[in-house]
């Protein structure tokens, strides 16, 4: 890590007071630690709209394991990708319901043509991608 500069920052006193209430929520103990994470929310942000920029990322998929052929639609899209595709964790969740999560590592565009594919598949109830970074380009 490279040397501290400070900086100010002009705040209103409500938006100040806003931010000083989801310090407390968040358990930050100083306002410079919750600037710093809000900054690299922001540079994780633009890392991902550079479909060349590599990436991390987590797809999660809730489904009913009794869909007609989908556990094994959404197996084989994954031996598809299975370059991209670092782990998969598989929960039931209940007697019809699966929970898997499926970590990806690679080029942005990629990513989310996986995520895209396999969230898409019919009979999934539910999916989301979760993006982040290599932390290569942070600070």
């Amino acid at each position: 890590m490279g040397k501290i500069q400070r900086f100010s920052v002009s705040l209103e006193g409500e938006l100040l007071k806003a931010f000083d209430g989801y310090l407390d929520n968040m358990g930050y103990t100083s306002r410079s630690e919750a600037v710093r994470d809000l900054i690299r929310a922001k540079l994780v942000v633009k890392e991902w709209q550079d479909p060349k920029a590599e990436g991390v990322a987590v797809v999660t998929l809730v489904y009913d394991h009794h869909q007609r052929d989908l556990p094994e639609k959404l197996t084989e899209l994954q031996h598809r990708f299975f370059r991209q595709i670092v782990s998969t964790t598989h929960i039931h969740l209940d007697r019809h319901n699966c929970l898997e999560v499926i970590i990806v590592r690679g080029k942005a565009k990629m990513l989310q043509k996986i995520a895209d594919l396999l969230i898409s598949t019919k009979g999934v109830k539910h999916g989301r991608l979760l993006t982040t970074t290599t932390g290569k380009t942070l600070a």
